[in-house]
């Protein structure tokens, strides 16, 4: 069996310039970055022509048995493709830290990948080095200003802002600096975020100009002076420069399927720990571009999707016409309870205890957030035709039609089915609307989640939470949404809660602003903005040879 990289490095792509031409992209507004990869202008965004439809697609609580939610997306846009439709595939970018970690790539897999899959999972071309730039920049300028004489009267123990690295590297969480006597700084202690947790990150992917972008920047709340008056990247004359950083980068990435249909990979927050979708700018682009535009968000639809619709959708004014909830069979008898070694055989009770965690992600999309729903199934050579008919029984009894995915296998042809019945959802009755009403007060808007879309009690808050969303109401933050910060392995805050746990509380034991990006984070668990390596990293496994062919890559 050929891996990911052997079938993306034998695929013979077309020039970038036939893909953009297949788009509609005119070349005036393109910039070459080689031969298959270009940026986009910002003005293709802002065409008058009507936008298409846009499919949502998320999935599952993930599990190690994996569930293929991006390579479901991109099958599916390869799909509707072959149905004779006019298709844009929006994607994030990956992150280095799970490429060289546990995770892997996010490109995709199978025959069902965008590409150049090496050059998008490392650097592609430039946009988080950019973003990591635009914030170590804010972080200098910060401990400058201190060191010049503090004119702010910033408290060295009040700056909320860290520095940022796009790489696991636990041993950065907790660091302190300035250390080296009276020329070296103002000692503190300090940290660092993995750039994907980046508030830059998060503003880059809801900005939608370069002015908004600015606006956007400075409004960042970096500490508080020692009166306990917030103290922003505009106070601090930073955002100019940090917009200056980022200019080039704000442009989407063109790229392409294996098919050839037209892929936009732009932005990439983390789910668990930021908003987890791509840019606006990519998607408003792609909704320019196509008749229909197939997006994913992180994680599962908890985390991931709950974010792109109470967020960004709410930020960006967009409706979804539809929504894919992607699953395996393996994956849903993990979360029965079978070891990843007992997943071969049928087990139609193990099946049965993990089928809740599907059927409560599908009726929040339905009944929740009020789209049409289809359940994607990704099938594997061990699934038995009971195991299937099982999960058609149970979503059919939710009025959620299943669709057999074989994409991994087939591209295009084996995402057949899902486009057909994505085509007709987008003809069904929507009554998309979000999760909580934005005027509410914080601690309701977190409860709102926790009970409508994780399936809880409710929320309890440590005696830090507390005070700190009591000083976010009376700034006047408390009107902004949420963005909860919690494992990606349970619709609770424990990640050893498999299935759908009910009559749990989730802890929130810390909130911060990020006024730029316009929502208050909610850190619950043992979240982490920074995370480590395995024990074995897949870095370990990546080599190049002298001809620049790179190898291990997932």
């Amino acid at each position: 069996m050929k891996s990911d990289i052997e079938i993306a490095q034998e695929a013979e792509l077309r020039p970038i310039r036939d893909i953009a031409a297949r788009a509609g992209v005119p070349e005036e507004e393109l910039d070459y970055y080689g031969k298959y990869k270009a940026k986009i202008g910002l003005g293709v965004m802002k065409r008058p022509a009507a936008d298409g439809k846009l499919i949502l697609v998320t999935a599952i609580t993930p599990t190690p048995a994996g569930e293929g939610k991006t390579t479901t997306t991109i099958g599916l846009a390869d799909g509707l493709s072959r149905l004779g439709k006019k298709v844009v595939v929006a994607l994030r970018e990956p992150s280095l830290g799970p490429v060289f970690g546990i995770k892997g790539g996010a490109a995709g897999g199978g025959y069902a990948q965008v590409v150049p899959m090496e050059d998008i999972n490392l650097h592609f071309t430039g946009d988080f080095h950019a973003i990591g730039a635009a914030n170590n920049l804010l972080a200098a300028m910060i401990d400058n200003h201190i060191f010049q004489g503090n004119e702010l009267g910033i408290d060295p123990a009040k700056i909320t802002w860290k520095r940022c690295v796009d790489m696991n590297d636990r041993q950065l969480r907790y660091i302190e600096d300035g250390l080296g006597g009276p020329k070296s700084g103002v000692p503190r202690k300090d940290g660092y975020d993995i750039t994907v947790a980046s508030e830059v990150m998060a503003i880059f992917c809801l900005s939608t100009s370069i002015s908004d972008l600015k606006e956007r920047l400075s409004r960042i709340v970096v500490g508080y002076t020692y009166e306990g008056k917030p103290v922003t990247a505009g106070d601090l004359k930073a955002a100019g420069a940090m917009c200056a950083l980022l200019k080039d980068a704000l442009k989407p990435n063109l790229v392409q399927t294996l098919e050839g249909t037209p892929a936009l990979v732009h932005g990439g927050p983390f789910a668990n720990i930021a908003h987890g979708c791509n840019s606006v700018i990519a998607t408003k682009t792609a909704l320019k571009l196509g008749d229909y535009v197939v997006t994913e968000a992180g994680f599962g639809g908890d985390l991931g999707a709950e974010k792109f619709l109470d967020i960004k959708c709410r930020f960006a004014g967009l409706k979804p016409a539809a929504c894919v909830v992607v699953a395996t069979v393996r994956a849903l008898k993990m979360h029965g309870g079978l070891a990843k070694t007992e997943l071969a055989h049928e087990d139609l009770g193990a099946l049965e205890r993990g089928l809740p965690n599907l059927l409560r992600h599908v009726s929040n999309m339905k009944n929740v957030f009020g789209l049409p729903t289809v359940v994607a199934v990704n099938r594997f050579p061990a699934d038995t035709d009971a195991e299937i008919a099982r999960i058609i029984e149970k979503c059919r009894a939710l009025g959620v039609n299943v669709a057999l995915s074989t994409v991994w296998a087939e591209g295009g042809k084996g995402g057949e089915a899902l486009a057909r019945e994505v085509v007709r959802l987008c003809g069904e009755k929507n009554d998309f609307r979000y999760c909580y009403d934005a005027a509410l007060p914080l601690k309701a808007k977190i409860d709102a989640i926790a009970t409508k879309v994780y399936g809880g009690k409710g929320a309890e808050y440590t005696p830090e939470a507390e005070e700190e969303l009591a000083r976010l109401e009376k700034l006047g933050f408390g009107g902004l949404p949420v963005c909860m910060a919690k494992t990606q392995y349970s619709f609770s805050d424990d990640a050893a809660k498999l299935g759908a746990p009910e009559d749990f509380t989730i802890t929130v034991r810390s909130v911060k602003i990020s006024a730029g990006a316009g929502f208050v984070v909610a850190l619950t668990g043992n979240i982490m903005t920074m995370p480590g390596l395995p024990k074995v990293p897949a870095a370990e496994k990546i080599d190049v040879d002298e001809n620049g062919k790179i190898t291990g890559l997932f």
